[in-house]
């Protein structure tokens, strides 16, 4: 049995914030039913990169659900849509405000038809405020959310993460409230609805940066690869690449000096602290970079690892997908898709004692499960569910 085991998951989403949070929800057993636009679908089945017609994109986020297709537009469909929300536990949703209120299947319409659900709306700025209406993608609100303006190399042009967390960290609020919001239903036996932002959820996870500005006064910057207040906590140049060490402490601060030959650095007073150490960053990188520069990543790793200190290469995808330690969490596996065949993908990160979640089929063909649905969830004919399949394509 899976944690979600037995929740029932209308997801309307498309891209990747929605369809991320729906993910998680199947990856941890919820049935999660995509329901998708006639002929193109969810957005992402057409981005690249593509086996065959099939994009990798889109299975990689599409997992563990089913796919059925309705339009909209029809009465039938939304009759039939409202007939569903009956059963479901929870709506999940990323259309711009306002756009389900229109439909007629907005919170307000269904919390009438199913007091207990659950209506989880994932949009670029939230359901309230001056930039409720404004289109979001994932370098909007990374521009926007601040995430930017501290990313990059020290002196450079602010940079986007190179994954789109945008999208994703939102993807994953909208899983975690979700989930609380099941549990507060088991203890009220009332559903409620969720209003989460994109920009919300960037400013949540700037951390220090804006305890940095609250007690400073000053906006951060880019700094490049190491941390604005621990030191040395950055990368190191070795004869044939980069080393990321953290000597987040003064014990482990000696324990490189020692290692690098160079024991005087614990008794000189630009360095005794980590506040020192901080404040006289420029300092002290030459010194750690014409250590490290004498011997190769591999060398130093075995050394530092050997010291107890905390340290890593800099990993090309290639590597991580490869790696003895992903491996052994089962964190790439693969699944066969009907059309693309074997693809690999990232595993379920969340390793529960007693209710596993898994990886266990591939993301569905566009409205591959329509008939199967509609027979399963509002007890149709097969002959009537097919009927409706038929045609939800017009």
């Amino acid at each position: 049995m899976k944690a979600l085991e037995g929740i029932t998951v209308l997801d309307l989403s498309r891209v990747l914030a929605g369809p991320y949070a729906g993910m998680m929800l199947a990856d941890n057993g919820a049935n999660v039913i995509k329901i998708e636009a006639p002929k193109t679908g969810d957005d992402s089945r057409a981005f690249g990169p593509f086996v065959g017609k099939e994009s990798a994109y889109f299975m990689s986020l599409n997992r563990n659900k089913r796919s059925i297709v309705m339009n909209f537009k029809n009465p039938e469909h939304i009759a039939a849509f409202k007939e569903m929300v009956k059963h479901a536990d929870v709506v999940l949703e990323n259309y711009r405000p306002g756009t389900t209120d229109k439909l007629g299947i907005g919170y307000d319409v269904l919390k009438e038809i199913n007091p207990r659900l659950i209506y989880a709306q994932c949009s670029g700025f939230g359901d309230t405020g001056p930039y409720r209406l404004k289109p979001a993608y994932d370098v909007v609100v990374q521009a926007m959310g601040g995430i930017m303006s501290i990313t990059g190399q020290e002196g450079g042009e602010p940079t986007r993460v190179g994954a789109s967390i945008g999208d994703v960290i939102a993807g994953i609020f909208t899983a975690f409230g979700v989930s609380s919001a099941l549990l507060a239903r088991e203890r009220t036996g009332v559903g409620q609805k969720l209003d989460i932002s994109m920009l919300d959820c960037q400013v949540a996870v700037l951390e220090n940066a804006i305890a940095r500005y609250a007690t400073t006064g000053t906006s951060p910057v880019p700094i490049g690869n190491r941390h604005p207040s621990i030191t040395p906590f950055a990368g190191f140049t070795a004869s044939d690449g980069y080393v990321i060490v953290g000597a987040g402490n003064d014990k482990l601060w000696g324990n490189l000096c020692d290692l690098i030959g160079k024991p005087e650095l614990k008794e000189d007073p630009r360095f005794l602290t980590n506040g020192d150490r901080t404040n006289n960053v420029y300092e002290l990188t030459p010194i750690l970079n014409e250590a490290f520069s004498h011997r190769t990543m591999a060398e130093w790793l075995a050394e530092l690892e050997a010291a107890g200190l905390p340290c890593a290469p800099i990993n090309t995808v290639e590597k991580i997908v490869n790696d003895p330690q992903i491996a052994a969490r089962d964190m790439i596996v693969e699944v066969t898709h009907p059309v693309a065949g074997p693809l690999k993908m990232p595993g379920v990160p969340i390793k529960f004692s007693e209710t596993p979640g898994a990886v266990e089929t591939p993301a569905p063909l566009l409205g591959q499960h329509t008939s199967e649905i509609l027979q399963e969830v509002l007890g149709w004919s097969k002959e009537q569910a097919d009927e409706f399949a038929a045609h939800s394509q017009d």
